[in-house]
């Protein structure tokens, strides 16, 4: 009946975005921890972290699922001897590849007809599967979802921190040299722009284990990532050293977190997948709840007064700030609003409204969704932007922001 009733009609495609933004919602409301390996630099062994770090937390008996979106080289099926495997569709659906029963596995590597095939795709197909991957995947009920992205700030990470939210977590990769740390600080800094919090940096390939005496020899220099995260700000969660047995367990198609046990290399991963755990768990035990978000009206006011900024399309919030007919600037004074204000934005171009939003004087900005860029800019103007914020009329979503009722959902765009 609904198909009917949307069918030809001026606001089909509307429809066909509620439905889909609906669909994502759906999906990602089952899945407890989201958590995005991410380095601004290739070769860092971000793969490898990422593969051993979910079956580390799989085989600490939690459901796990692992997607693989490095488009160009994936490389997770190879490290976990799934070469070869293809995904059923049962009602529309893919279903993952099973590692064990705790862990679940999704990557284009399963899906190329020739391993050696090239994929040549621009942002918007990579962003289309990216969010096939998320909701078209039977993923079901996980407590931690962990997306190996490629390396870089590119289409790839954006897409996957948008479609999953701000309550997905970064945990950054990096090797000890200079040269990595270098393009490691602007994944930390590219986590900023985005407002996703950084769970910690790893160091990989810290120290080279011998293969016949065991014993540590500094083939890089150390303790460049510790020094990152003091210089960041942000926790660093250890040092994995490189060992002969986990190019070996690669290259096998084994997972080396299952071998050798008495490994540092292994004992590293492990207290990393204990850090993981344990940061989730205290985020969860100081909110209250671990997915959904109730923005609260945190930004400081100014003699007891406030002004809201919201996008509006025939009087309701318009899901993308930048695509909207007007602004309601919603004036708040003692947690009471006090008047709203309608005003036309300039011709939508990149950069343009945070300037004018600012010469509003606004304090705050409630989206559907936002572009990273444009978030950095409202965050380097001082303004708090809190994406996900449902339809409504411009009073009822002040009225909630204030009272900390205002229920967000993803940082899902409408185009």
């Amino acid at each position: 009946m609904a198909e009917s009733t949307c069918s030809g009609c001026s606001t089909a495609s509307s429809c066909e975005h509620k439905d889909q933004d609906q669909k994502l919602r759906n999906c990602l409301g089952r899945i407890k921890h989201k958590l995005v390996i991410l380095s601004g630099k290739g070769g860092v062994g971000k793969s490898s972290v990422a593969a051993n770090l979910a079956v580390d937390l799989a085989l600490h008996g939690n459901t796990v699922g692992l997607l693989d979106v490095d488009v160009h080289g994936p490389s997770i099926p190879r490290l976990l001897s799934l070469s070869g495997r293809k995904p059923e569709v049962r009602e529309e659906c893919l279903i993952p590849i099973s590692w064990n029963a705790n862990l679940s596995v999704m990557s284009l590597g399963f899906m190329l007809p020739n391993r050696d095939d090239s994929v040549i795709w621009r942002g918007p197909i990579k962003m289309s599967l990216i969010r096939q991957f998320l909701e078209d995947v039977a993923w079901n009920d996980l407590d931690y979802l962990v997306v190996d992205c490629p390396p870089g700030t590119g289409d790839e990470p954006i897409s996957v921190l948008q479609l999953l939210g701000q309550d997905a977590r970064a945990l950054i990769v990096t090797t000890p040299q200079v040269l990595a740390i270098d393009d490691v600080r602007r994944s930390v800094n590219f986590c900023r722009h985005t407002g996703n919090p950084v769970l910690g940096i790893v160091e990989n390939m810290s120290t080279m284990i011998c293969p016949h005496c065991r014993a540590s020899i500094e083939v890089f220099t150390t303790g460049g990532g510790q020094a990152l995260a003091e210089e960041t700000g942000v926790p660093f969660l250890g040092r994995i050293p490189l060992d002969p047995e986990i190019v070996r367990a690669g290259d096998e198609g084994s997972v080396f977190v299952t071998r050798l046990q008495d490994s540092p290399s292994i004992q590293a991963v492990h207290d990393i997948a204990g850090k993981v755990m344990t940061a989730f768990a205290e985020t969860a035990d100081s909110s209250g709840q671990s997915e959904d978000k109730t923005a609260k009206g945190e930004q400081p006011m100014k003699d007891g007064s406030l002004r809201i900024a919201i996008p509006v399309a025939q009087g309701k919030l318009c899901n993308h700030f930048g695509h909207c007919e007007q602004f309601a600037l919603v004036d708040i004074r003692d947690k009471t609003v006090t008047g709203v204000e309608y005003v036309t934005p300039p011709p939508h171009e990149p950069g343009v409204l945070p300037g004018w939003i600012a010469e509003q004087q606004a304090d705050v900005v409630l989206a559907g969704g936002m572009g990273a860029k444009a978030m950095g800019l409202f965050k380097d103007k001082g303004i708090t932007v809190l994406t996900g914020a449902p339809q409504g009329t411009p009073e009822e979503l002040a009225e909630a922001y204030i009272n900390e009722t205002l229920a967000t959902g993803q940082n899902v765009c409408d185009h």
